[in-house]
């Protein structure tokens, strides 16, 4: 299990109808790919998120399959058209089962 992981995300608070507004996502973790090994020659374990993805309203924004070559901290900034009010959903998924989620509301004028 990774320590001290933290996700962090930015989305515009307010937005018109159809608007494409820029959402920027960091997540703290470690992301040890399993080929380092420790100071005894032990390998570290893999320990990686593998999948992140965003969801508007239930509907699917963007879905990526991350691999162990993905840098330390996961940084994704992506753009989304936001037809009304709601909700973005996000979900980062580690090898080890754990699941950390952040949520953040967008009003619709």
């Amino acid at each position: 299990m990774a320590e001290n992981v933290k996700p962090r995300v930015r989305v515009p608070r307010d937005a018109t109808a159809g608007e494409v507004i820029i959402i920027k996502t960091l997540i703290s973790h470690p992301m040890e790919s399993g080929q380092r090994k420790d100071g005894d020659g032990n390998l570290i374990p893999r320990s990686i998120i593998n999948r992140f993805t965003c969801e508007f309203n239930g509907e699917t924004v963007i879905d990526i399959t991350l691999e162990p070559a993905i840098s330390t901290n996961p940084y994704f900034e992506f753009q989304a058209t936001v037809p009304e009010t709601g909700a973005f959903e996000f979900t980062w998924y580690d090898d080890d089962g754990d699941v950390y989620t952040d949520t953040k509301e967008i009003t619709v004028s």
